[in-house]
């Protein structure tokens, strides 16, 4: 079910989407490449030029606003000079936010250097927030919700979603969708989210590898019913993109022309179906969009967003 061209595109322009989770910045370092180092067999990178991105749940909230739709981002971050620098890129985006700030903690950073247009070296700088500041978050969130059509946890694995059952409770107690980007091998803390937007190897880690496509639905199908899910999205990357749900499964084949770099296309597309669905679509009409989406921004280099234009040419 490709895009029909004859069915006119959504209008986001009422799309407010509440993105909660671990936000980072993506920092990169570009430069040339001429020598190995004398003192290890590593390349030397010659850096010619540094440039600051928004990462993890902070680039799911840039694709959602490129796109036309209206975020919200709430996260944790350190008192420091990546989270003043994240607030500077986030207002020059014109994304609202409320990033709580904890002591303890510093903002996550991923530093990736790379020479030649190949990435070469990533560095994480990370910390888990204190359960005061996870508390606050809770409070935050329950102080957002409603002015919100569709709320998105972006799970990183970085602690922001620590005490997701708690989250989940409160969105569904203001009658909101759940989207949740997961992480780990133990998704029963997700229990009672709309949709959950797995990869083809997160999926595998919790079900277990699969025979063939009926297995694999079988094992999809089941894992939704134990959840209690009401739809799961799994991005298959060259075999493209399969939604399950109380219908069966609708499956979209791959459609990159050209992949250059895979840095953050869970993000975008879990932005296209949270502001489809905040537009007033269904899953269903949502899937092809953000098949498409998916298949463009892998055609560009590091984490990057569409725009609507992009999308719907």
């Amino acid at each position: 079910m490709p895009i029909d061209p004859m069915v006119p595109a959504p209008d986001f322009t009422n799309a407010s989407v509440l993105v909660v989770g671990d936000a980072m910045l993506d920092r990169y370092w570009f430069g040339d490449v001429d020598r190995v180092s004398p003192e290890a067999p590593v390349p030397v990178v010659l850096v010619r030029r540094e440039e600051f991105r928004l990462g993890g749940a902070a680039n799911v909230a840039v694709n959602i606003a490129s796109l036309g739709g209206t975020p919200n981002l709430v996260s944790v971050v350190g008192h420091d000079d990546a989270a003043d620098r994240m607030r500077g890129l986030l207002e020059g985006a014109g994304i609202r936010y409320d990033l709580r700030g904890d002591d303890t903690v510093q903002t996550t950073v991923k530093l990736r250097v790379s020479g030649r247009a190949q990435q070469l070296l990533r560095i994480d700088f990370e910390d888990r927030p204190c359960v005061g500041t996870l508390d606050n978050l809770v409070a935050a969130l329950d102080a957002h919700v409603p002015a919100h059509r569709v709320v998105v946890f972006s799970d990183y694995g970085k602690g922001c979603l620590a005490q997701i059952e708690r989250k989940i409770d409160v969105v569904r107690r203001h009658g909101r969708p759940v989207l949740i980007d997961p992480k780990g091998r133990d998704w029963r803390p997700y229990r009672g989210a709309t949709l959950l937007t797995p990869n083809r190897a997160e999926l595998a880690q919790v079900v277990g590898a699969w025979r063939d496509e009926d297995d694999l639905h079988a094992r999809a199908q089941a894992l939704r019913g134990e959840l209690s899910l009401e739809a799961l999205l799994v991005t298959r990357s060259e075999e493209g993109m399969t939604l399950f749900d109380a219908d069966g499964h609708l499956h979209m084949p791959a459609q990159a022309r050209e992949v250059f770099d895979v840095t953050g296309a869970g993000d975008t597309v879990l932005a296209t179906v949270a502001v489809m669905l905040a537009s007033g679509a269904t899953l269903r009409q949502a899937v092809p969009v953000a098949n498409r989406a998916g298949g463009l921004v892998v055609g560009k280099f590091g984490t990057s967003a569409l725009t609507y234009e992009e999308l719907f040419a």
